[in-house]
């Protein structure tokens, strides 16, 4: 029911459809005694879609997720297992082609390779079933194979948890088939943006976890840049409404036990 229902929510509070709804509306109402509210309403998606263009509201809010969990300076000298998010490959649109569409944040994937190298006897679990509302038989563990073996890895020595859905199920899934020993070490792998939101799924589920933030999207100086770019803009601010959104609704709801996880646990 939760999956179900943060899937409608995020469609209708989704920045960029609710621009389009009040846009259409705006239109609709210049036809009618009801103008002057459709210019209004023109007007404020105009002024809006500037904003966003020229002001990196959406960087900075993407930006403090990235911070808030900063790169590790040193790794462990042992790791007992590494668990990657899923979030690579696109299975639907892989299974309609037949060739692997990385849907983006490869980086989690190549670093996967690098740590198998560096700790080899390390458990990995690849965590990652379908986030889609409508084909929940396309599992993204199950497409990304053909990739891990293009990477030089072998898929044999991966545990791949295909059930997930979404962040909660992530963890509460891969905590099931890992079997984390109490004082085991286990580094956990997402996109730096993510890495929040991941860490309280993770540490309610059970897990101790150290963090490992890849895929950036901002840089570290936070200087205003003198561009316009609507679709960045508003691409950075949604994917930032949505990762604040989840915080909040994922702690609302007892799936995590913190606000905003942060460092020192």
């Amino acid at each position: 029911m939760f999956f179900t229902l943060s899937k409608v929510l995020w469609f209708i509070a989704n920045p960029s459809n609710v621009l389009l709804v009040l846009l259409c509306a705006g239109v609709v109402l210049l036809f009618t005694r009801w103008r002057r509210a459709g210019r209004r309403l023109v007007g404020f998606v105009a002024v809006t879609g500037v904003v966003l263009a020229v002001v990196p509201f959406g960087g900075w809010l993407y930006g403090a997720l990235e911070d808030r969990f900063p790169q590790l300076k040193e790794l462990p000298a042992r790791v007992d297992g590494i668990v990657v998010a899923g979030g690579v490959v696109d299975p639907v649109l892989t299974a309609a082609r037949g060739k692997i569409a990385i849907g983006g944040a490869a980086e989690r994937l190549f670093e996967m390779a690098e740590l198998s190298k560096r700790y080899p006897q390390a458990k990995i679990v690849f965590t990652g079933g379908s986030g889609s509302l409508f084909y929940q038989d396309k599992k993204e563990a199950h497409a990304v194979v053909p990739l891990i073996r293009q990477l030089g890895l072998d898929p044999g020595k991966i545990i791949f948890e295909d059930q997930s859905r979404n962040t909660v199920e992530n963890a509460e899934f891969s905590y099931r088939v890992a079997k984390p020993k109490k004082g085991e070490t286990w580094l956990l792998v997402t996109s730096a943006f993510h890495m929040p939101r991941a860490v309280g799924c993770f540490r309610k589920a059970g897990w101790t976890i150290v963090p490992y933030p890849v895929d950036f999207g901002t840089r570290v100086d936070k200087d205003l840049p003198f561009i316009f770019d609507f679709a960045q803009g508003l691409g950075m601010f949604g994917g930032a409404i949505h990762e604040y959104l989840g915080l909040f609704f994922y702690w609302l709801s007892g799936k995590t036990d913190e606000l905003y996880p942060g460092p020192g646990r």
